[in-house]
């Protein structure tokens, strides 16, 4: 842990490696990288293509997911928290995690989490601006696979030596709450089955589960009417804490093409102890590094419009991103030591425009933002 006591936790986006969904649609070997380089300037002086430092590598690699961890520790992050995929037909896009870091020969220097990223996986890769996106894979999922998902949870990464415990309990979060209640039929039965995966929890050996809940999938489903806010959703699924993934979840970014970081990061900050107060139980804040989800456009048009045509943050340097950082530390110090997590955006969203990695202009210095605050 980080001499200040804050546990720094970085989101992963894990489509920089060969998965066979990717191949049957896209061709042998196609993953992110391929957008990354294909982008191109959409304005006055919009930096693209980003250029990654140390290349367009293969994350499934233990030797250089290797290079990762040793980055990520060296610089105050203490966890990884990969955007783990499953669907009622397998799961996807876990090669990162399962041959990339835990084979890596320093896992042990860093922790990692899953969050369940249940969303539909849709065609944005990338998306034609007017066309709704054809959804690829579903994410609700029902509750036999619920249960098959949780038994592989517990067995293949929980028992891991490197996964991240809060008071001796396995961190894990959900993206889509409201998507993971559609597809088991309710609140009731989706309180059910996380009791179910909590006693698989204990039975592993742990005191319990550390159940999160990302915000933006707290949201009530159409036509619901046994809670009456997002709020009571929390408390009747039993969520341990919540946080957010991205500041553009819930701050707009006024301004197309390009809104200012500045004109972001301060009302963000400002609701922290907004969103602590309305859901009652620990807010992890979330600052995020930028935002350019332009690679994933489509190159002959470009305006404003939903995901991912939208503004880009613009003036993300690294100074902006440390007065964030600090920001961030000043109020986990205001909270009890066992709360004081913080999670990033991000450490590889190269095709969201907001990454940790080094590229060919600041080399290190978002990671040294880290060091310094931290």
């Amino acid at each position: 842990m980080t001499t200040s006591s804050v546990q720094v936790s970085c989101y992963y986006f894990p489509n920089y490696h060969a998965d066979a969904r990717n191949e049957a649609r896209y061709g042998v070997g196609w993953n992110e990288w391929a957008l990354l380089r294909a982008a191109q300037p959409r304005f006055e002086g919009h930096r693209q293509p980003i250029e990654p430092a140390w290349g367009y590598t293969d994350e499934a690699d233990p030797a250089v997911f290797a290079r990762k961890i040793d980055a990520a520790a060296d610089h105050g992050v203490d966890a990884f928290i990969f955007d783990w995929y499953a669907y009622n037909d397998g799961k996807f896009l876990h090669r990162a995690l399962e041959d990339g870091f835990m084979r890596a020969s320093n896992s042990h220097r860093l922790k990692f989490a899953l969050m369940w990223a249940n969303h539909d996986w849709i065609e944005i890769f990338p998306a034609v601006h007017g066309r709704a996106p054809q959804v690829l894979h579903p994410g609700d999922v029902t509750r036999d696979t619920f249960e098959r998902i949780t038994d592989d949870i517990v067995a293949s990464y929980f028992k891991h030596p490197s996964y991240w415990l809060l008071n001796g309990r396995p961190y894990f979060s959900i993206y889509e709450s409201f998507r993971l209640i559609s597809g088991l039929g309710g609140v009731a039965e989706t309180r059910s089955a996380l009791e179910s995966f909590r006693r698989k929890t204990r039975a592993a050996g742990f005191p319990d589960l550390h159940l999160n809940a990302v915000m933006w999938g707290i949201q009530l489903l159409p036509g619901e009417t046994t809670l009456s806010n997002p709020e009571e959703m929390v408390s009747a699924l039993g969520i341990d804490s919540v946080t957010s993934y991205a500041w553009i979840h819930h701050v707009p970014f006024p301004n197309f093409p390009a809104t200012d970081f500045s004109a972001v990061m301060a009302p963000s900050i400002a609701m922290w102890d907004q969103l602590a107060a309305r859901f009652r139980v620990p807010y992890a804040p979330n600052v995020s590094m930028g935002w350019d989800p332009t690679p994933r456009c489509d190159s002959k048009h470009w305006q404003l419009g939903t995901y991912p045509f939208t503004p880009v943050l613009i003036n993300n340097t690294p100074a902006h991103f440390r007065t964030a950082l600090q920001a961030a530390k000043d109020y986990l110090l205001r909270q009890p030591v066992e709360h004081r997590v913080l999670t990033i955006n991000a450490w590889n969203e190269w095709t969201e425009g907001s990454y940790l990695e080094p590229d060919t202009v600041h080399g290190l210095a978002y990671l040294e933002a880290i060091r310094d605050v931290f």
